[in-house]
């Protein structure tokens, strides 16, 4: 027998889930379903107020056991351990990632470097609520004494996607008269047309850079301060309109931001797991502290959840096992994720760099070569729009798309039965996937309507539906800050867990650090006005060549 630390391929719970896709390679779930009246009930589990049903998989409870062996064979209860005690998780920079800090209550305490991190974290939610309260009263204004009536939250990746996701998913619980803007783009189109429609005295700026060096936040940064300059404002007035979230104090300062204006980010937290922290400002300062603090209790419940519930009942590790079984045992190369809730459209983007800038390696921890596939390609989009699109691919294309289905039982708005019919295709999109139709039940059907014996039997192969595509199906109440706070932990817990299986390190991004020190190369050369050398490739050369022509002044 390998020893325990085996790679992944040579450990006997490896093979063990090999022999379990073998012995179900011609098992039907419909058959699963007839022959099991159970099925629904056994694999249904809730934690954290969601609802987990994911009997529409394509396993058995020996399937179930062998995924959980392969866990416990990786070390997953230590990882979590070490997840959320401040160990040094993320080896590659040599720190620990510590986003479940950041919803943990006050009082207790998680050490890093000797310190307690935790009365930090309260004194900083306790200036994003001043700051709400301040703006929400009045008694913060702009320069010329008018209140704000809009915020642009400048940001790029976790410092956008996050908030983005929660200012729009909690729509029903924004306050007062706010209006919240994201730019991200280096595209000037977002910058430029976002500033159209804005009054410099009453719009505030939020800089949202850990390094205050992000080059598309600082560049859309400076177009905004100068918009503002040349539209009333004066150096002095920057203070009053500019904030920033960064670890860079200095920078921000040099930019202009009041020191008392500028939020903390730490080292052990990763952009993409940041809305929790100051990161957080436009959904604090758009549904208030309060709601802001649910959604961290939400989270926390779930986090509470990942470190407590059985391997088989973990909300997180029984989604991250079943990506795994589809990923490495059949080939299946994406996931759809798909929210049937119009405040959840953009929680596809979010969870794209959520699972894909984490787990996009293909070295283990130690730097070893990997011999099977990592992170699936995550897409999706909001139902029931996408049945009219891409799901056809999902139902009858040659590719084995596992989906979550995100749905809420009730609505904020409940119009005649809107709702009901959207939980209907919800329902039976999961149900087509799982049943299908056969070519013997299409030929039946269509006879059955009316046609002719010969044009039945060839239009009969066209309508069959293979069936047999996994789904799961996440449920809660109502979204709320609580519930939305807990679905979006779900998926970070997801994510790790996925990654402790493949032996990687999800908090790191050296391939997007490439791409930055490239881009920071080529620029100049499309900028500068004297004539420049190689890139280092024709393809590049010839490219840089045409802009140069085409924007020569």
């Amino acid at each position: 027998m390998p020893p325990a630390s085996a790679p992944l391929t040579e450990k006997p719970e490896w093979h063990a889930l090999l022999q379990q896709k073998q012995q179900l390679e011609s098992v039907l779930m419909r058959d699963l379903f007839q022959t099991d009246p159970k099925r629904a009930d056994r694999y249904l589990i809730k934690g954290a107020g969601l609802t987990l049903d994911f009997s529409r998989n394509r396993l058995t409870d020996e399937t179930l056991t062998a995924l959980s062996d392969l866990a416990r064979a990786c070390n997953l209860p230590q990882r979590i351990t070490d997840l959320v005690t401040g160990a040094k998780v993320n080896r590659t920079e040599n720190r620990p990632a510590l986003h479940t800090a950041l919803r943990q209550p006050a009082g207790d305490s998680v050490w890093v470097d000797g310190k307690d991190i935790i009365p930090e974290i309260h004194a900083t939610q306790a200036r994003m609520e001043q700051l709400d309260q301040a703006i929400q009263s009045g008694t913060k204004t702009g320069h010329t004494g008018r209140a704000f009536t809009d915020i642009v939250s400048i940001g790029i990746g976790g410092s956008f996607l996050g908030p983005k996701l929660a200012v729009e998913a909690l729509t029903p619980f924004w306050q007062g008269n706010l209006r919240c803007h994201f730019v991200a783009n280096i595209d000037g189109t977002d910058i430029a047309e976002t500033l159209k429609s804005l009054n410099p005295e009453t719009t505030l700026f939020l800089v949202q850079s850990k390094s205050f060096r992000t080059q598309e936040t600082l560049d859309n940064s400076l177009i905004a301060r100068e918009w503002f300059l040349t539209n009333g404002g004066n150096q002095d007035a920057v203070a009053h309109h500019f904030m920033a979230v960064t670890a860079n104090t200095d920078e921000a300062v040099r930019f202009g931001i009041h020191p008392d204006n500028i939020f903390p980010m730490w080292d052990w937290v990763g952009g993409r797991y940041s809305l929790w922290s100051a990161i957080g400002l436009p959904i604090a300062l758009m549904v208030g502290m309060d709601n802001f603090r649910a959604l961290l209790a939400g989270a926390h419940a779930m986090d509470c959840h990942f470190k407590e519930a059985p391997t088989e009942q973990n909300l997180p590790v029984v989604m991250a096992l079943l990506s795994v079984w589809y990923n490495n045992f059949w080939s299946a190369q994406s996931h759809a994720v798909l929210p049937y809730d119009e405040y959840l459209k953009h929680l596809p983007e979010h969870l794209q760099q959520l699972d894909m800038e984490s787990n996009g390696k293909k070295v283990t921890q130690d730097g070893a070569p990997v011999d099977y596939e990592t992170g699936p390609i995550l897409w999706g989009g909001v139902g029931a729009n996408g049945q009219h699109a891409y799901h056809q691919l999902i139902h009858q294309g040659t590719r084995l798309v596992p989906a979550d289905f995100v749905i809420p039982l009730t609505s904020h708005n409940p119009v005649g039965h809107h709702h009901a019919t959207l939980f209907a295709n919800c329902l039976s999109q999961a149900r087509a996937m799982m049943a299908g139709k056969t070519e013997a039940e299409a030929l039946q059907e269509l006879i059955a309507s009316g046609l002719d014996q010969n044009a039945a039997a060839e239009l009969a192969p066209h309508k069959a539906i293979p069936g047999n595509k996994p789904s799961n199906i996440l449920l809660m109440a109502k979204i709320t800050p609580e519930t939305l706070g807990a679905l979006v932990a779900l998926y970070e817990h997801r994510t790790f867990v996925q990654s402790v299986i493949w032996d990687v390190d999800c908090f790191d991004q050296w391939g997007v650090e490439l791409g930055k020190q490239m881009g920071n190369e080529i620029l100049p050369r499309l900028i500068d006005n004297e004539e420049v050398g190689s890139a280092g490739d024709s393809a590049t050369d010839n490219l840089v060549a045409l802009f140069r022509s085409a924007n020569r002044r």
